[in-house]
C-alpha cells in the first residue's frame, strides 16, 4: 500500500487492559520499523507516562504526547502547545461548584490532586486503571492553586467527572467559556482540555511534514473518541473492534481488539502479508 508510516494509539488499542503490550503486538510493530516504516507512538499520556515496554522497541523516535500538545523526539520535546492562561482561568471558575477532580499536565509529567489518586474509582475510574493512575500520577494538595499557579505552562487539563450528565454538560459549557482550547476524551469519565491547536492529528502532522510524509502515505490505529481526527487525516484509519463509535465511523478499516492484538492483525495486513478478512 506504500505506506512510510504508522501512528499508534496506546491505551485500548496497542495496550492490553493490564496496560501490556503482548508479544504479536510487539513483533508486528519491529517487523515494521525494520522493513523502513517509520512508527509513531500518538497517546492522550503525557511523554513521562508512556510505557517504556512501547518506547524501548527499536525504530521507535518519535511520540505525540498529551494529545497532540507535545511532541518527542527520544525524550526533547520539538514542539509543544500550551493552554493560554485566561483560558485556564476561565475553566477553573466554570468548574468549582461541581464534584470532580482534576488532573494537570506540565512539561511531560501528570500531576493530579491526592484524593483522586487515593480512590480513582471513586472519581468513576476503572478498577483496572487504578495501578496505572497512582504509578503515573504526582500527588498534590490543592490541585486548583497549583493549576492557576501553572496556568502559563499547561499542556493540558483533565477533568474527571463520575456523573455522565455533568461530563456532557461540560462538553457544551468548555468551548463556550474558554477561548482557543480543544476538547475530547479518550475514556467515558474523562474531559480532556488543551489547546486549540493540540489534538493527536495537529501533533502527528508536524511530523509528517517534518519527515516529508504525506497523510496518503500514513495509517493510525485509534478506539476512542480522541482518536476521531487522527483516522480521519490519514487514508488508513484504522479502529479497534473495542472502539467508540465516532472512531468507527472516522476509519477507513476495523480490526481486532486491543485483547484480541487488532494492532498486530492491521499492521500485517497493511504491509501485504495478510488478507483482510485476517484484521
Amino acid at each position: 500500500m506504500g505506506i512510510k508510516c504508522i501512528a499508534l494509539d496506546m491505551d485500548g488499542t496497542t495496550l492490553h487492559g493490564d496496560k501490556s503490550i503482548s508479544p504479536a503486538n510487539r513483533a508486528a510493530i519491529e517487523e515494521a520499523a525494520a522493513s523502513g516504516i517509520q512508527v509513531i507512538v500518538a497517546s492522550g499520556r503525557t511523554w513521562s507516562a508512556l510505557p517504556k515496554s512501547v518506547m524501548e522497541i527499536p525504530g521507535i523516535r518519535y511520540a505525540v504526547t498529551s494529545n497532540g500538545a507535545a511532541v518527542y523526539d527520544r525524550g526533547t520535546c520539538i514542539r509543544r502547545v500550551t493552554l493560554e492562561p485566561d483560558s485556564v482561568i476561565e475553566l477553573l471558575e466554570n468548574t468549582r461548584e461541581y464534584r470532580i477532580a482534576y488532573e494537570a499536565f506540565v512539561e511531560g509529567v501528570p500531576y493530579g490532586q491526592k484524593e483522586y489518586i487515593a480512590d480513582p474509582v471513586a472519581f468513576g475510574a476503572m478498577p483496572y486503571v487504578v495501578d496505572y493512575i497512582q504509578s503515573t500520577r504526582k500527588g498534590v494538595g490543592d490541585i486548583r492553586e497549583f493549576i492557576q499557579r501553572n496556568r502559563s505552562c499547561l499542556d493540558g487539563i483533565d477533568l474527571i467527572v463520575a456523573d455522565e450528565g455533568i461530563r456532557k454538560k461540560f462538553f457544551e459549557l468548555i468551548p463556550t467559556v474558554c477561548d482557543n482550547v480543544y476538547v475530547t476524551s479518550s475514556v467515558r469519565n474523562r474531559v480532556e482540555v488543551a489547546h486549540v491547536e493540540a489534538g493527536k492529528h495537529s501533533g502527528l502532522g508536524f511530523l509528517l511534514k517534518m519527515l516529508k510524509i504525506s497523510s496518503e502515505e500514513t495509517a493510525a490505529f485509534g478506539d476512542a473518541d480522541n482518536d476521531v481526527e487522527m483516522l480521519s487525516f490519514v487514508k488508513y484509519g484504522v479502529a479497534m473492534e473495542n472502539g467508540s463509535r465516532r472512531c468507527k465511523e472516522a476509519a477507513a478499516y476495523q480490526t481486532k481488539s486491543n485483547e484480541e492484538d487488532g494492532v498486530a492483525a492491521g499492521i500485517r495486513y497493511l504491509m501485504g502479508l495478510t488478507d483482510q478478512s485476517d484484521m
